[in-house]
């Protein structure tokens, strides 16, 4: 199924918070807050507006889904890089399985490649996103600043060698602790 994928608009905001909310009820591994997450980073400092798109149905009329990519900085003692954290994407539970979330995945990448941003971090589903490029962050010496396996955080370079002389741990806006 393919699906329009476009900026998401300040007007959207009440709706698109319903799909990420629909979209991590029945979600076991979901503290089903997300979509007062989504609300917190669009008020940070870290908020991308071009980088909170939607896809609409292939009708071109419902939201069906949402994905926001927001600033991080991994740090290392005194040298800091910006980085993106992807999180969350979310699809409403009739739309799932069905491509959207994969469209929407490529769509926030290639747009954040255009925007001039050169890696991305994600805590996701291990068989999930290496499909889309993504490695474990531990391959570049990048870590979370929690607990969680190697294997579930993981990061992309957009830039090819952008993350080559980079390490540390990554620092999340407070939207993501709040």
């Amino acid at each position: 199924m393919d699906i329009l994928i476009k900026q998401e608009l300040t007007e959207e905001y009440n709706e698109t918070e319903k799909v990420v909310k629909s979209a991590f009820l029945n979600e076991e591994y979901s503290d089903k807050k997300e979509h007062l997450l989504v609300k917190r980073i669009r008020k940070s400092d870290e908020f991308i507006p071009e980088l909170s798109l939607v896809g609409l149905n292939p009708n071109a009329v419902d939201i069906i889904g949402h994905i926001l990519l927001s600033k991080i900085t991994i740090i290392d003692g005194d040298n800091a890089t910006v980085s993106l954290a992807l999180a969350p994407v979310s699809v409403a539970p009739q739309y799932q399985k069905q491509g959207a979330g994969s469209q929407l995945i490529h769509a926030a990448l290639k747009r954040a490649k255009e925007l001039g941003y050169h890696s991305v971090i994600v805590l996701g589903h291990k068989d999930y996103y290496p499909k889309f490029g993504f490695k474990p962050a531990s391959s570049w010496n990048i870590y979370a600043p929690f607990d969680v396996p190697e294997e579930f955080f993981m990061a992309i370079e957009l830039t090819k060698g952008s993350l080559k002389n980079v390490q540390g741990v990554v620092h999340y806006s407070k939207s993501f602790s709040e």
